[in-house]
């Protein structure tokens, strides 16, 4: 694949888009003064190839351009790559139409999104030939998998200014995330090293690998499995055994016992103790209960208050004798002092007769004739007391009793649900039992023979695959191979002149590092490791031209153009406006670098377009001037430029 024509089309629709065409096969130079828009001839070829973002400059190319479009040719056809200019920061959109020789830019009109990125480099990729493949990185890698397409192979074929000046990056975009890594998985086979049929071992070995890990997990999950039953088994065992259904167990049965021990187990019948009623005999006691305790406090009131009233009969009996016995002793109650008027004292008469001493006799005699009465109460009185004593006795005795039935019925109780928990705990144990045998009979410790044999096969596959691959070596076969590509970069170094080439066993590329390495008898020694922008350049320049040429000669599948941005810009000022206008330029060394271009372009016989953007101009060089496809410096005093004049205003 060469570029034949690279057309920019104007936002308003202006019928005339501004086209740079390209000759096949061939050198082409597209000089001119700086900021004038050569550089990013490469970044709009990259954008029209499939990439997501332009990554132009906002002014003056984002503010004019509307869609870009690029025209190629393969062997026998041709094939038109647009893309709009994207609205955000990227779009997937893309026009792509094919034909034959006659295809050619379309009109303002007529572009229109038909199709996708993917869709666009999938049919380049095609037309490249690149295998339809999707490359597998190694087992365990954290990189993912990817379709193998035009988007890789173009790494191989750009340098804008900064990358072919980079002492430590060979290739384009290689220090963006992840790129380096592409590089390295893609390199091997763009170079012919490796193919589809490694990338299908390698897919192939992986999916074994994988099937290897889940047969060792299916393997190890019912070994996992079958511990963790045998140990819930000789749990269920110790249990069983508590409980009295089973009489001895093992200390360390095996799983063959286990199970016939819990089957054992399951054949104890266990009757169902049912609840008895206790309800109306224990209420009956407790009734009886609450009577006798009503009994009892009547019968505590009935002493208590013949208790009370004894005691009271002997305080006022005892006061009446007191009092009795005084009169009685000086006898002032004498039968003889009877005669109300005379003073029982002296004996004199009253003049008026006294009351009193008639009243005190009357009720003397009075209390002594109840004391008398007392006197004969007070046995019945002790016979009812000793009667209620004797009937409380027996009360307390009932009581006493009562409590006794209360608390054997209450101990019968608990007897009886102690009984009845442990028929549940039997029944709980033997479900937990059958439920473990039932799980263990689908479960997959069962057949860990077998799993153990699947392991055996799929380690056995992985090792055949890995034996394919390790046969293959890749590795060894991309060295080899950049080894013939190292030739040509050897040579084209001492032609140049670059530092270290002259003593240099030979000038490659590392594929670990992805930069030029140069052998010497001393050791490797790596491109940053060697001063100077000019030797920078130089062997960017060798080493890209070294793969195409090999690319070339081996018909492998990358787009036959390269394209340089600036090759030239260490032996210039770093900021200048024309290096036409640069006297003391060393002129020979850039005259050597633009020759080596020519002359790898005429070595390959018209497989490969070189591009180069510089500053350069060569006036005295017919060959150079005959390769130049644009030159964008003034003239007539009107600005030459990627963008015309007319779109700026």
């Amino acid at each position: 694949m060469q570029l034949l024509a690279l057309a920019l089309y104007h936002r308003d629709g202006r019928p005339t888009p501004r086209v740079v065409r390209f000759r096949p096969g061939a050198l082409n130079i597209l000089t001119g003064e700086s900021e004038t828009g050569k550089s990013e001839i490469l970044d709009i070829v990259d954008y029209c190839l499939g990439r997501s973002t332009p990554n132009l400059p906002d002014e003056p190319i984002d503010r004019t351009v509307g869609w870009y479009a690029l025209l190629v040719a393969f062997r026998d056809s041709r094939m038109l790559l647009a893309r709009p200019r994207p609205a955000g920061a990227s779009t997937t959109q893309a026009m792509i139409r094919t034909g034959g020789d006659t295809l050619d830019l379309p009109r303002a009109d007529e572009l229109t999104p038909n199709s996708n990125v993917a869709a666009l480099r999938s049919q380049v990729s095609a037309r490249l030939g690149i295998e339809d493949f999707r490359f597998q990185p190694p087992t365990g890698a954290a990189r993912a998998a990817f379709d193998v397409s035009v988007a890789q192979a173009a790494l191989l074929c750009f340098q804008n200014q900064n990358e072919i000046a980079d002492k430590k990056a060979l290739f384009h975009r290689q220090t963006e995330t992840g790129m380096a890594q592409t590089l390295k998985d893609t390199l091997p086979y763009f170079l012919g090293a490796a193919g589809p049929e490694q990338a299908l071992r390698r897919y192939h070995l992986n999916e074994a690998q994988r099937a290897q890990r889940a047969a060792q997990r299916k393997l190890d999950d019912a070994q996992r499995h079958r511990e963790a039953v045998d140990a819930s088994g000789v749990a269920l065992l110790r249990l069983a055994q508590s409980e009295g259904l089973l009489e001895e167990v093992p200390a360390a049965p095996g799983p063959e016992e286990i199970r016939r021990l819990l089957e054992q187990a399951l054949t104890i019948t266990v009757s169902t103790v049912g609840p008895v009623d206790l309800r109306d005999r224990r209420q009956g006691l407790s009734d009886e209960r609450r009577e006798l305790r009503e009994q009892l406090q009547q019968l505590d009131e009935a002493l208590t208050l013949v208790d009370r009233w004894q005691k009271q009969g002997e305080a006022f009996t005892g006061e009446l004798h007191l009092q009795l016995g005084r009169l009685k002793s000086i006898n002032l109650l004498g039968p003889e002092r009877d005669d109300t008027a005379v003073c029982p004292m002296c004996a004199r008469p009253l003049e008026e007769p006294d009351a009193s001493a008639a009243e005190i006799t009357a009720l003397t005699e009075q209390l002594s004739e109840e004391l008398d009465q007392v006197q004969t109460i007070q046995p019945i009185r002790d016979e009812h007391r000793r009667s209620l004593q004797t009937e409380r006795t027996g009360v307390v005795e009932r009581l006493r009793v009562n409590g006794a039935q209360l608390r054997e019925l209450a101990a019968s109780d608990e007897r009886m649900r102690s009984l009845q928990d442990q028929h549940v705990r039997i029944a709980r144990i033997q479900g937990r039992i059958d439920q473990a045998l039932t799980a263990g009979t689908g479960s997959p410790a069962g057949d860990i023979g077998e799993l153990r044999n699947n392991l055996i096969l799929a380690r056995e596959n992985v090792t055949t695959l890995q034996t394919l691959i390790d046969e293959d070596d890749v590795t060894a076969e991309t060295e080899r191979r950049l080894t013939d590509v190292a030739a040509n970069m050897t040579a084209w170094a001492r032609r140049l002149e670059l530092g270290q080439a002259a003593s240099a066993d030979e000038v490659a590329i590392s594929l670990s590092q992805l930069n030029v390495v140069v052998r010497r008898p001393q050791g490797r020694l790596p491109l940053n490791r060697i001063g100077s922008a000019k030797n920078w350049i130089g062997y960017h320049m060798v080493a890209h031209l070294a793969l195409h040429t090999y690319f070339r000669l081996h018909n492998r599948p990358v787009p036959g153009f390269l394209m340089l941005d600036q090759p030239t810009q260490a032996f210039f000022p770093a900021k200048i406006k024309d290096a036409t206008t640069v006297q003391d330029a060393d002129w020979d060394t850039v005259t050597s670098y633009f020759e080596l271009l020519r002359d790898v372009a005429d070595l390959n016989e018209g497989a490969l377009q070189i591009i180069v953007c510089d500053h350069a101009n060569l006036t005295e060089e017919p060959w150079f001037q005959d390769a130049i496809v644009e030159n964008w410096r003034p003239e007539d005093g009107h600005r030459k430029a990627l963008i015309p004049n007319d779109w700026l205003d």
